[in-house]
């Protein structure tokens, strides 16, 4: 059965987006806290960062759910 309610979203592309830059983020938190070492792709070599040089940014999630209507 359709329904015809108007819902704001964003497009699949864009929450998956966010979803993978939040899942980055917290796995270069987590190798920072446990102390193991980071690798990132700089300069077209691996380069392995240890943890006192890994940077954590806090995540920012742009997607917000539409609220529920309340009757």
């Amino acid at each position: 059965m359709k329904t015809n309610r108007k819902r704001s979203y964003l497009p699949l592309e864009k929450l998956a987006e966010e979803a993978l830059k939040e899942a980055v983020a917290e796995v270069i938190a987590e190798h920072k806290f446990t102390g193991h070492p980071l690798a990132v792709w700089k300069d077209g070599q691996v380069v392995h960062l240890p943890p006192d040089q890994i940077e954590v940014r806090e995540t920012h999630t742009k997607y917000i759910a539409s609220p529920k209507k309340r009757k």
